[in-house]
């Protein structure tokens, strides 16, 4: 049975839906512990007081907040949950909205939501609503004593909720210096559109694998064997942060394939008729 990282209801108008929330990623990463050299015995971080010089049992901490350089307000798990408002077990839809107008930027991890006994109706209900308008639910919730903006989506037989940025968390934009559309040439522009058309495809995400956690994992498999691994005798190119002519570039980037061809005609003119 998958584990349930939070219980409550989805809310909107009068309407109550009883749904858990399921992490929807998988940590698939291997996870290293740090050694000491010498004997390769793993190394304790302890919590060690400031003043004291002396290490703090988890019983004896505290949560504080540091309004001046050096001085602090302590907090409660009483005053947490106080600030928690009432609806804490709640995904709280405020407003449904059209996808689009919503900038990548402001999405995060994506969660499962699964129906409750009693809530599948109500589920699949709104999830077809949702599919159906092509709008996302706007909803605030509580978990792990913070409050989170969040998008509530259906994704094929699923409502998703994706935990989203609140404004002022992202950096203003007008903040950096950016070039200006007019910057890119008209023939530059034309270029680089004919470059991109030619290298687009379908989404496919099982075509994108981490390589070098694949190389990673194959180096310890190895070591742990005494042997000699194996790995992807590829790499990437170091390439400098050099100022480029971009129009050469892109001219090689198109003629790439074009001159590949040419070589192999070539080629196959010099070969003997009968292997040819």
């Amino acid at each position: 049975m998958v584990h349930a990282v939070w219980k409550g209801a989805i809310s909107f108008g009068l309407v109550n839906i009883p749904v858990s929330l399921h992490t929807a990623v998988r940590e698939s990463r291997p996870r290293f512990r740090m050694l000491h050299a010498k004997d390769k015995s793993p190394v304790s971080f302890s919590r060690i007081c400031q003043r004291e010089g002396k290490p703090v049992s988890w019983d004896n901490l505290v949560k504080g907040y540091e309004y001046e350089k050096g001085k602090f307000i302590v907090l409660t798990k009483e005053d947490f949950q106080t600030a928690a408002l009432e609806k804490s077990k709640t995904v709280d839809i405020l407003d449904f909205v059209k996808q689009e107008e919503i900038d990548d930027l402001f999405f995060e991890t994506p969660y499962y939501l699964t129906p409750d006994r009693g809530g599948e109706r109500a589920y699949a209900l709104l999830r077809e609503a949702l599919r159906e308008s092509g709008k996302i639910g706007i909803a605030k919730i509580i978990l792990r004593e913070v409050q989170h903006l969040a998008a509530l989506t259906a994704v094929d037989g699923a409502l998703v909720l994706t935990m989203m940025r609140f404004g002022d968390e992202l950096a203003d934009v007008k903040a950096f210096q950016f070039p200006k559309a007019d910057s890119a040439k008209p023939n530059e522009l034309k270029m680089a559109n004919t470059l991109i058309n030619s290298l687009t495809a379908k989404w496919s995400p099982d075509k994108y694998t981490d390589d070098y956690q694949a190389n990673l994992m194959r180096l310890i498999k190895a070591k742990l064997k005494g042997k000699t691994p194996r790995l992807a005798s590829e790499r990437a190119e170091t390439k400098e942060a050099a100022v480029i002519d971009l129009m050469s570039r892109l001219r090689e980037s198109l003629g790439g394939g074009k001159a590949r061809s040419r070589r192999t005609a070539k080629v196959r003119q010099k070969l003997p008729r009968r292997i040819a």
